[in-house]
């Protein structure tokens, strides 16, 4: 399968270039135009997988040019609105038009990378009943490994899929929630129904409410996610985020068993099946007021612990064969070899970022080198970057000039904190309080490895 096509429509150069920078870092064909006509041109030569469209353009407005060319024309393709005078009128007009999501400017790169990633994968869900797209759904929702654990798992999934009810998935970033959701909807007896992902850390918070329950204008009805799911499976990611207003509309949809939108005298109801995730102590957060109690306990009709990679490593052989599979046919990647010194290693580690980061590490090692075989030596040099011991540190830095010695401690500081988190730019940006766009770019200036984000 070729990579995803993405068209980054911005009058900005710089944007353009930072973009399809990261982008490509995420394995995807990028192609930029920096005005409507070029944008239209673009269209014309080939429908990309995904846009990503600026609002202020020179020749026209971003609304406008989505009305025109995208939301009649191509409404299949899923369109990202950005801006940078981001207002709630703009992202109710986008998201009414079908925009999958609205992204303020300057750029969080934390929401940037799990919007492409939904909007990509809303796509696939949406684009087919067809028996390939079947294949593929079911593909993407295994769960690998013959650990007890994994068989536990597994069971458990199957016996909950068998009923109705709201289930709450717990666990670390990457550890393969979104996984289990489909895993879990591929189960149930809503299969052959819509499977709707939202992954609210993604969406700025004034978009929640239409992306979530739609928008009524008059006799025009946009539908949110609870609609496009209809008789399927709704998937809330980090509902932690989720405002306390849309907590309490949420307990409501969840006692009503469906959300009711009433159009002349009579009552439309979806119904869908509620599956939701975070990586937080929600329990802990009730106690401190800063989430509706009545909303845990609805979305906890179930409970699925995601166990973290460290506790099954004696998967990560089946894990390995699985990605470098799918990574060679999805992504076109080289095919390269694990021979068992290195799979041993890898048993051996504590995957701190989890199945994403060891989905990362194999996307690396095939794109690295040319020879089919993997040395141990490439894996260690990814696992392990070469830090200074302290004593060394310190007279290094204290030898240099002001300047230099900051940047001598940045550049350890960066490194010794990808390390400590698998790679996961987007975690170290929450670590050291600065907005991932940025971190780019003093990873960049630093000579930081640029690794592909989480």
């Amino acid at each position: 399968m070729s990579k995803p096509y993405v068209l980054v429509v911005d009058d900005e150069p710089d944007i353009r270039a930072l973009v399809k920078e990261i982008l490509e870092d995420e394995g995807c064909e990028v192609r930029v135009a920096q005005d409507g006509e070029h944008a239209r041109a673009a269209l014309r030569e080939r429908d990309p997988d995904l846009v990503l469209l600026d609002i202020w353009m020179p020749d026209i407005d971003g609304i406008s040019f989505f009305k025109q060319n995208l939301a009649l024309q191509q409404p299949k393709i899923p369109v990202i609105v950005m801006s940078g005078h981001g207002t709630v009128e703009t992202a109710v007009e986008a998201t009414r038009l079908g925009a999958y999501a609205f992204l303020e400017k300057p750029l969080s790169l934390n929401k940037l990378l799990p919007a492409v990633e939904g909007a990509l994968a809303a796509a696939k869900t949406d684009a087919a009943p067809d028996k390939a797209a079947a294949r593929r759904a079911t593909l993407e929702a295994q769960l690998i490994g013959k650990s007890a654990l994994m068989q536990h798992l597994r069971e458990q999934i199957g016996r909950l899929a068998q009923y109705d009810m709201p289930v709450l998935l717990l666990g670390e970033s990457g550890s393969g929630k979104g996984a289990a959701a489909r895993y879990l909807h591929a189960l149930s007896g809503r299969k052959g129904k819509p499977f709707v992902e939202l992954r609210l850390a993604a969406l700025p918070e004034a978009s929640f409410e239409v992306m979530l329950f739609g928008q009524e204008e008059g006799a025009q009805i946009t539908p949110g996610a609870f609609e496009r799911a209809a008789g399927g499976t709704l998937y809330l990611a980090n509902v932690e985020v989720l405002p306390a207003p849309l907590q309490a509309r949420l307990v409501n949809v969840i006692r009503n068993g469906s959300l009711v939108r009433v159009r002349g005298v009579q009552e439309i109801k979806t119904s869908v099946r509620l599956v939701s995730s975070t990586r937080v102590d929600l329990a802990g957060l009730v106690e401190e007021g800063e989430f509706h109690q009545d909303l845990y306990h609805g979305l906890k009709g179930a409970v699925i612990a995601m166990p973290p990679l460290r506790e099954h490593v004696e998967d990560v052989p089946d894990l390995l064969n699985f990605f470098v599979d799918a990574l060679v046919v999805k992504q076109n990647l080289p095919y390269r070899h694990f021979p068992l010194p290195v799979q041993n290693r890898l048993r051996n580690y504590q995957w701190p970022g989890n199945v994403r980061e060891l989905v990362n590490l194999v996307r690396q090692l095939l794109i690295s080198a040319s020879l089919e075989e993997i040395a141990l030596e490439e894996v260690e040099a990814l696992l392990k970057p070469a830090l200074p011991s302290a004593d060394n540190f310190l007279h290094e830095m204290f030898a240099r000039p002001l300047r230099e010695a900051r940047d001598y401690f940045e550049k350890a500081y960066l490194e010794y904190h990808l390390q400590q988190e698998g790679g996961s730019v987007g975690r170290v940006a929450k670590i050291a309080g600065v907005e991932r766009t940025h971190l780019y770019r003093k990873m960049r200036a630093l000579g930081v490895e640029m690794k592909p984000g989480k």
